[in-house]
């Protein structure tokens, strides 16, 4: 008899295959004496759609909403369903006598395999493989430690209550305001918090009011002291702070107080997924989605990093004795702080990290055993692994520690305070020593104490990066470390949000969303309820079905008070353009390669690009991309530059490359059911001419 395992992607399931020694590969899967390894796509399954249930939910009307099914049910998704098949057939060979879950160990990977499971009704044992890392030998120990999957009931029950949760709220409300408002207005329990938070700190910047003001400041062997006492620490008016300058010009200035402190600071403990997001955000301007997707593929692929979805930074206490390998592992990226982590034995400094209390469903984001294969990564993959490796090497280096020295000065009642700071041991942070100021003794007098007034002027907040709102949703509980990157795009792609230079803003758009929807929905603390009661039906703390109720009132007031609601919605999309079709209105739209316009009537299917569209073909003056226009005569390359203009397929101009050919014929070319347009034929024509 045979196992049947089901990974979550291809790529997962061919390694699993070979590590367990299963070679006969076919288009579906890979079997082998005792195993039959298979694999989703993702997703293979999803939840029905309201004209699933009934044929009238199909229609978007106010009157049908709220849409509440008595009992929500799942089905295939589009595209898959050749997958899903093939492990239905596998599932029912009679040679299979058990399963293995193999999937993402995580909420997300949980559910992806639990409905396949269900669709085709497999009804034999099934035990689940839970591992942090893709590498042989975790993947060899995992097999010897299987559990059985009703351990993992809860966490399933946890994932259904997410996705229903989220199908009636986004659902509901999303198509409630939609018809409302006659335009595509997107909401949800997570994405409407989260663009609230990015309003809110744009509201601060636009009240924000710059003032001026001046301070008075002890200059101490070229290091400034600052005012804490006595006086104002803050003038409005310059004349106030050159009076206080002048008093004490004359005054003696004594050393009033001395503290000493050692300050001792460890290396940090490693990553987890949401502050690894926000340091590749700052460090190299990276979206969330894209730093996840590069930690997904040096798990993945390169085997090289631990499971990545991760909430948690601490380390189990089992973890120790792996220490050695991981070191040896990583040994070519700083030699000598491993040779001298190895001389130690291997022995983490920061006893701290391991708490296995602390551990969740995956501990932090460390390097795995596998030694990396640098020329095989690319780039940015690599500027992660560095990012993980570097917090990781920190856990064997020695604390940071510095002695701290606080003067006080005293002249007239007024106390001033400076601080110097002597590095004892620079340990992880590796920093050089600072030049130590000169050093003074209590009830010592200053010579030729300097008064300086220095001119502020208040700075106003700054724009929420992907790294600070990222922030904000950890600290308000906004989703979880898997999810926040695709909310952050969601909101990018429905045109609620936009992303330039790294600084996000609201759309006005997104803007007007915020004042239609209800207020509970657009603060986090609703939200943060949600997603703490989600984690306790993971504990086995809450029963899923009564979660499920409380979403469903929730979704019956949020729908009724959109329907009541007396808002004025204006479309800051639309144009003065009119449709050649229809005579309504075109509104511009985001697409992939660029903005498009559409016509507002929902009937009606015109479309077209704002702009032309740039070629691979280069201008014969300027060698710079070339745009497509389209004339009387059909399309034609354009240079913007200068002006040039040059026929597509001209044998005098420059010869077209395969790769530009293939994207014309694709562009002009009709379906093969089709008869071929005369442009597409004489496009074939002229590029056989040129070879």
């Amino acid at each position: 008899m045979k196992t049947l395992i089901i990974a979550e992607k291809p790529s997962v399931g061919k390694e699993i295959a070979r590590v367990l020694g299963a070679t006969q590969k076919n288009k579906n899967y890979i079997e082998g004496k005792d195993v039959i390894v298979t694999w989703a796509l993702g997703h293979l399954l999803g939840l029905k759609m309201p004209e699933d249930y009934k044929k009238e939910w199909a229609n978007w009307d106010l009157e049908s909403l709220p849409l509440i099914p008595p009992k929500m049910a799942i089905k295939p998704l589009k595209n898959t369903g050749h997958q899903l098949k093939a492990i239905k057939q596998l599932a029912n060979r009679k040679d299979i006598d058990s399963a293995v879950i193999a999937t993402d160990a995580g909420r997300e990977g949980e559910l992806v395999a639990r409905w396949i499971l269900e669709y085709v009704h497999f009804n034999k044992p099934v035990k689940r493989l839970w591992i942090s890392s893709q590498t042989d030998k975790a993947i060899k120990e995992g097999f010897k430690n299987l559990k059985p999957s009703k351990q993992y009931d809860a966490l399933y029950d946890s994932a259904i209550a997410r996705s229903q949760a989220d199908w009636l709220v986004g659902l509901n409300v999303t198509r409630a305001l939609t018809v409302r408002y006659q335009d595509s207005l997107s909401a949800g329990r997570v994405q409407t918090p989260t663009l609230a938070m990015v309003r809110k700190q744009e509201e601060k910047i636009e009240t924000f009011m710059p003032e001026t003001f001046y301070t008075v400041t002890l200059m101490v062997d070229g290091q400034k002291a600052t005012l804490i006492e006595g006086a104002k620490t803050k003038f409005k008016d310059r004349k106030e702070a050159e009076e206080l300058a002048t008093k004490l010009k004359s005054k003696p200035v004594k050393v009033n107080d001395i503290k000493e402190k050692i300050q001792t600071d460890y290396a940090p403990i490693p990553y987890d997924l949401t502050e690894l997001q926000r340091d590749a955000n700052k460090r190299y301007q990276f979206s969330a989605k894209k730093t996840l997707g590069l930690m997904q593929t040096l798990y993945e692929r390169h085997k090289v990093l631990s499971y990545p979805r991760t909430d948690s930074k601490h380390l189990t206490t089992d973890m120790a004795a792996t220490m050695k390998d991981r070191l040896h592992a990583v040994q070519g990226f700083s030699p000598d702080v491993v040779k001298k982590a190895l001389r130690n034995g291997g022995q983490v400094t920061q006893k701290g990290v391991f708490n296995n209390s602390k551990v969740t469903d995956h501990h932090g984001i460390i390097p795995t055993e596998e030694r990396p294969r640098v020329e095989k990564m690319e780039s940015d993959e690599l500027k992660i692994y560095r990012m993980v490796v570097e917090r990781f090497l920190g856990l064997f280096l020695p604390a940071y520690q510095a002695k701290k020295t606080t003067y006080q000065f005293l002249v007239e009642g007024i106390q001033f305070q400076c601080q110097q700071e002597e590095v004892i041991e620079s340990g992880w942070k590796q920093v050089e020593a600072p030049k130590v100021n000169a050093s003074y003794k209590k009830g010592e007098a200053l010579k030729n104490p300097q008064f300086a007034i220095n001119k502020h002027l208040t700075e106003a907040p700054s724009r929420l990066t992907e790294a600070t709102l990222l922030q904000k949703m950890e600290k308000t509980g906004l989703g979880t470390p898997a999810t926040r990157a695709e909310i952050i795009e969601k909101l990018i792609s429905s045109e609620l949000m936009e992303r330039a230079q790294n600084k996000l803003s609201v759309s006005p758009k997104g803007r007007q969303l915020l004042t239609l929807v209800n207020p509970t929905l657009v603060t986090p603390d609703l939200t943060a309820k949600w997603e703490k009661a989600l984690e306790e039906i993971a504990a086995s703390k809450l029963k899923k079905e009564v979660f499920i109720k409380q979403i469903e009132a929730e979704t019956t007031r949020l729908v009724k008070e959109i329907k009541t609601s007396n808002q004025v919605y204006t479309d800051h999309s639309l144009t003065n353009k009119t449709c050649p079709d229809c005579g309504e209105k075109l509104k511009e739209k985001n697409a992939r390669d660029g903005k498009i316009l559409v016509c507002s009537n929902t009937e009606c299917s015109y479309r077209r690009r704002k702009d032309p569209k740039v070629s691979m073909h280069r201008c014969s003056q300027c060698h710079k991309k070339m745009e497509i226009h389209e004339g009387k005569n059909g399309a034609y390359f354009k240079c913007k530059f200068c002006n040039i203009s040059e026929k597509i397929g001209d044998k005098k101009n420059k010869k077209m490359s395969k790769h530009e050919e293939k994207k014309m014929l694709k562009k002009y070319s009709q379906s093969e059911e089709e008869v071929e347009s005369p442009l597409a034929l004489a496009l074939k024509a002229a590029m056989k001419e040129n070879k």
